[in-house]
């Protein structure tokens, strides 16, 4: 995820520096991947009978949307059945009982303070109830300024963000973008080094929907409460760089935010996806964006699902037919 607001800039961060810089980036720095096929064979939810409601967030200044980079998301999951909708509202009772599932990916704070909370206590505590009472949250953040938008409204679940940046040398893939080159911030979940843990959300229905391989781009991590699931588990090699104060500088009429991180500190034992039942409801938070879309970077290089190996789309769908308690 490399946001962009009208006073700041940045990109992925470089790995294994004791001060990682974040470079500027143009509004094209990311885009949605027109030419991934999100078309699903065997929809979930068939023309006749029940289509779960989803509302995808775009109140709160959010860097994904179901227009913009979450767009091949929104597409597949409306070809599996789903009914979408854009949220313009602010969150309150009456506004989510429209719905069963509610998807906020990516929120920002106020303009200026990207990183302060984007959701208002009153906003908060109408997830919390809508949640206990039986609605479904999927609630996604990833590297700074994202998880501290986010990090009050995931606490109120009891699962905590980090809100810096998250790497592992160990088990990381290869850069779309770079000739191959290992990258520490895309991480490989895989049930071969064990960080892909069994859930309904990585085993789905059947044999076609078992999850084999997740890879994210540029996270967050989670740490998840007694009784949650972490799906996507951070191992002994991981580590967190916790945010620092970013230093701006102005280049001619924009104004340029250098973010830097400090020395690494283990995140074995946490997360970059998290599951919970909540009350009568659920809970899935991720700390990572990319991996539920489809994105290409300005060269044209893809990084998302649509990063060939993968099974995030999968993941993306089972994630869903989870929430709306298909299993």
């Amino acid at each position: 995820m490399k946001p962009k607001s009208k006073l700041f800039s940045m990109a992925a961060a470089a790995a294994l520096l004791s001060a990682i810089a974040l470079s500027s980036c143009a509004p094209r720095s990311q885009r949605a991947d027109s030419k991934y096929d999100t078309q699903v064979k065997v929809p979930a939810y068939p023309k006749t009978g029940r289509h779960p409601r989803v509302v995808i967030d775009q109140a709160h200044r959010n860097f994904h949307t179901a227009r913009g980079r979450y767009k091949p998301f929104a597409d597949i999951i409306a070809h599996d059945g789903y009914e979408i909708y854009g949220g313009t509202d602010k969150f309150t009772g009456p506004y989510l009982h429209q719905f069963d599932i509610l998807v906020v990916s990516n929120a920002l704070g106020p303009e200026d303070h990207e990183d302060a909370a984007a959701f208002s206590p009153s906003e908060i505590a109408a997830v919390s109830d809508w949640v206990q009472g039986g609605g479904s949250l999927l609630l996604i953040a990833d590297h700074w300024p994202c998880g501290g938008a986010a990090a009050k409204l995931s606490q109120a679940f009891g699962v905590d963000m980090s809100q810096g940046v998250t790497e592992d040398t160990t088990n990381c893939a290869p850069s779309t973008s770079d000739g191959g080159r290992q990258e520490p911030t895309t991480l490989l979940f895989t049930r071969q080094n064990g960080l892909l843990r069994s859930h309904p959300v990585t085993s789905g229905r059947g044999s076609g929907d078992e999850v084999e391989s997740v890879e994210t781009f540029t996270g967050q991590s989670l740490g998840a409460p007694l009784g949650a699931t972490a799906f996507l588990a951070l191992g002994p090699t991981a580590s967190d760089r916790k945010p620092m104060p970013p230093r701006t500088e102005h280049v001619g009429r924009n104004v340029r935010v250098t973010m830097q991180y400090g020395d690494p500190i283990s995140a074995a034992g946490r997360a970059q996806g998290v599951a919970l039942e909540f009350g009568k409801g659920r809970v899935v938070v991720l700390g990572e964006a990319a991996m539920m879309t489809a994105q290409l970077d300005p060269d044209g290089h893809p990084f998302g699902m649509n990063v060939p190996g993968n099974d995030n789309r999968k993941l993306a769908l089972n994630i869903m037919h989870w929430l709306s308690r298909l299993y």
